[in-house]
Formats: C-alpha cells, sequence, structure tokens
C-alpha cells in the first residue's frame, strides 16, 4: 500500500518503544518514515542502526542536539529536495501517538489537501498531568486573543502538513518547541485552512520523558506570541512621541496667545503625519502585512469610527466618572479592540512574507 505522505519523527534519546511504534506504522501502509536522530546519546544509536536497515525508512542524524525545530525544518528540506509531492505528517517518538491516529489524520488529509490538520487532544481528561492540562488552556486562549484562530492543542506534535507549506515553513523562525507555536502563528495570519482531528490522549509516566523545559521553552513560547502586540505597543508610542513633537513644531515657540485657527491646523498636520507613519509601520513591521494600497482607506476608517466612539463613550461615562478617568478607560479599550481589527480584518494576511520575528 503506497501513501502519498512523509511520516516525520524527530527522535532525541528515545526508548525502544520507538522501534515497535514504527512498526505499528509500517503495518498501517506508511512506507515512508524519515527520522530524525537529533544528537542522542551513544547508547541510543543501536535503535536507529536497525531502523535504518528498514527500507521504509531513513534515518537523518544530527551530530549534537539541535532542537526539535531544526529537526523538523531539515526533514521538510529533505522532502521538498527529493522532489517528493505529497504531505508530511509529524509525531512524536515518546509514545504518544497511536498508529490509528496517525491514520485518521492521513485520511483527512486526503479530504482536505490544502489545510493543515492537527491531532487534538482532550484536556479535560482527568490522566492529563496538571501543568500540561494548565499550560495548553492557558496558550490556547492568549494566542486566541493576541494572534487569533480556535486551536484546541496548541502543542500538539501530531500534524499533518500540505505540500504547499514546507517550503515556507522550511525557513520559519524557531530551534527548539517554540517553531510548532511559529507554525500555528503562521497559518493563523496567513489565512491557511486548519482543521483538527481529535486523537487519543496519552500521557505515560506523567509526562516525565519529555525534554520540553516549563520555564525556557514556555518562555521562547509566550515571547512569540507577544511580539506582535509588543511591537503594537512600540509603535503606538512612537507615533505618539511624533504626533507631540509635530505639533510643538507646527505651533511655534510662543507659549501663551494661541488662535484656535492655529492649533487646529497644527493638530490635524500633526495628527496626519504620525498616522501615516503608524500605518506604514503597522503594515510593515508589526503585522507584516504584504496586501496592497486598498488597506489605507480601511485604516482611515478605523481611525475615525475610533476617535468617535471615544469620544460618545467618554461624554457618557463622564456623566458617572472623571472625564480623565474615562478617558483612559475607554482608550485602552479601544485601544486593544484597534489591536484586533488592525490584525484580523485590515493587515490580516500578515504570514505571508515570511516568519522571521
Amino acid at each position: 500500500m503506497n501513501r502519498n505522505v512523509y511520516i516525520v519523527i524527530p527522535a532525541y534519546n528515545p526508548g525502544k518503544e520507538l522501534s515497535e511504534y514504527v512498526l505499528q506504522l509500517i503495518n498501517k501502509g506508511f512506507d515512508r518514515i524519515l527520522l530524525v536522530d537529533d544528537g542522542s546519546r551513544q547508547e541510543c544509536k543501536e535503535i536507529f542502526h536497525v531502523l535504518a536497515e528498514k527500507t521504509e525508512c531513513t534515518v537523518f542524524t544530527h551530530a549534537v542536539n539541535m532542537g526539535k525545530g531544526r529537526a523538523l525544518k531539515d526533514a521538510f528540506n529533505y522532502i521538498l529536495a527529493s522532489g517528493f509531492p505529497g504531505g508530511v505528517i509529524t509525531v512524536d517518538s515518546d509514545g504518544q501517538h497511536r498508529a490509528e491516529d496517525v491514520l485518521r489524520i492521513y485520511q483527512e488529509m486526503q479530504n482536505y489537501p490544502d489545510s493543515l490538520v492537527l491531532g487534538g487532544r482532550d484536556f479535560d481528561n482527568p490522566t492529563v498531568p496538571f501543568k500540561s492540562r494548565f499550560g495548553n488552556k492557558l496558550t490556547r486562549i492568549v494566542l486566541k486573543l493576541l494572534i487569533g484562530g480556535n486551536i484546541s492543542d496548541t502543542q500538539t506534535g501530531m500534524r499533518g502538513i500540505p505540500n504547499i507549506l514546507l517550503g515556507r515553513w522550511s525557513v520559519l523562525f524557531g530551534e527548539r518547541f517554540e517553531y510548532e507555536t511559529m507554525m500555528l502563528i503562521d497559518g493563523i495570519k496567513s489565512g491557511t485552512s486548519m482543521r483538527e482531528v481529535k486523537i487519543e490522549t496519552i500521557y505515560i509516566d506523567d509526562n516525565r520523558e519529555t525534554h520540553f523545559n516549563a520555564i525556557t521553552d514556555s518562555l521562547a513560547i509566550y515571547r512569540l506570541i507577544f511580539m506582535t502586540f509588543f511591537r503594537y505597543i512600540l509603535i503606538s508610542l512612537l507615533s505618539f512621541v511624533i504626533d507631540y513633537s509635530l505639533f510643538c513644531l507646527f505651533i511655534g515657540t510662543q507659549a501663551y496667545g494661541y488662535d484656535r485657527r492655529k492649533i487646529v491646523m497644527a493638530t490635524v498636520a500633526a495628527r496626519v503625519c504620525s498616522s501615516l507613519f503608524n500605518y506604514a509601520a503597522n503594515k510593515r513591521v508589526v503585522f507584516k502585512s504584504g496586501n496592497g494600497r486598498r488597506q489605507l482607506p480601511y485604516y482611515y476608517v478605523l481611525c475615525a469610527i475610533q476617535m468617535a466612539c471615544s469620544a460618545l463613550l467618554v461624554t457618557m461615562l463622564g456623566m458617572v466618572l472623571p472625564v480623565q478617568v474615562a478617558k483612559i478607560l475607554v482608550d485602552t479599550v479601544l485601544f486593544f479592540m484597534s489591536f484586533q481589527i488592525q490584525q484580523r480584518i485590515i493587515f490580516r494576511n500578515g504570514g505571508e512574507n515570511g516568519g522571521h520575528i
């Protein structure tokens, strides 16, 4: 049985169960299995030597441990260089992915050949360790709020990846576990179709064999997720500095006695210049969007609506709160809403220019 897909298994210091798992995959009809030995210790080498002798298997070796992200990218590059036209299914080497579920991912890929297919685990299952349940649910919420998407299992290693994504994802940022998060961010921003297939939730020995570092790897993942929002805040601050500096420049050096017309003209001129900077910086630096000129009028419509909402809501809240307090509350909420609208609507195809941060 010839299945038009590569199974990619990044492995670092695997146990003997890896050999049995590969045999199960072969029995399910998968005859292209690429294992990446990511600098495993010497006592694990025999496992790879035995597997390399199987006609269905290819073993790619890193002399030193380089991380799961690098292992996956090297595997994608190897497959692309071979001219293979099919897709890829990535699975972990620690026995947490059943061969039956790999087959289900494959079948879903046949029905939806251009979609990213994710194997989703049930994190309400009582067998899931608390730190894994909490970590995945928190990441799911933060990813949805700051990036978008509605992915139930953000940390799944079982993914069906169509061939059309392999080239772009071979150069995405990330060398360790954060690379898998970068895949999702790029997929969401580029509008890639995503589907989830429920898979069995398996944690062996309370997940003690995982190579995921709860501190350093989690920080790297959240850095990626928050990076766009941090850029948005920085560009907003720079826009304010530009707006205020130009206002002071246009108004001149006299401290008192300005007429309203001069103040209005200085305000409008400064705001036009700072908003053009804000638009260009958000487009190129924050959201990395490759769309055309039609974004500009939408951006200014958003600005107009935002100013109108600010005036209306501050007026209404000013009846029960000091106006200064109402202004801070309203504009903070509108600031977050503007971020969401710009990311999800105006500059929504930000992933198509690559995944570098």
